[in-house]
């Protein structure tokens, strides 16, 4: 979906979307009953949604100390020159990095904002910051570190429908 079109998203689509968003793996007519649908239209409106790109797909959202991964870092990076190739290198490197869980481009200090989880600051250091500092788009990096997480990959502020003008 072009991120500069805005979807046409009734209210039982945006109702779809919070459930979904809470539960991924609601039983479709759980689905439907919460929506105020029936099992076969609810099922049709869902593969509509993931067929227009508004469903990107479905995740499990795990605990990331539990899996060991006990450190999240907001690196904010300045890349040297302002220009489409340099960008475009940056990203693609950035992207490869199964580390980078978040990227974007961002206004003010810093050009872009990564987010990088690991298991503690050797790894950060050995090797995401080495890596980045290994490019030769970037200027500067600065890293901030999380201390305690209070909500991470959560649900997105989905408004109320606008009504339909007819």
């Amino acid at each position: 979906m072009d991120t500069l079109t805005k979807p046409l998203l009734d209210s039982i689509d945006l109702r779809i979307l919070r459930e979904v968003q809470n539960d991924a793996r609601i039983a479709n007519i759980t689905l439907a009953d919460r929506v105020g649908l029936s099992p076969s239209p609810c099922s049709r409106r869902v593969k509509l949604l993931e067929e227009g790109g508004v469903i990107e797909g479905y995740r499990a959202v795990l605990n990331r100390p539990a899996v060991g991964l006990g450190l999240t870092v907001f690196a904010g990076v300045r890349v040297e020159r302002h220009a489409q190739d340099q960008a475009d290198a940056f990203v693609d490197a950035v992207l490869s990095m199964p580390e980078v869980v978040a990227c974007h481009l961002i206004s003010g200090d810093v050009d872009f904002l990564i987010e990088v989880v690991v298991p503690d600051m050797a790894t950060y250091e050995s090797t995401i910051l080495r890596q980045l500092l290994s490019l030769t788009a970037i200027r500067d990096i600065r890293s901030s570190f999380a201390m305690r997480s209070y909500r991470a990959g959560g649900a997105l502020p989905l408004s109320p429908a606008r009504p339909s003008k007819t």
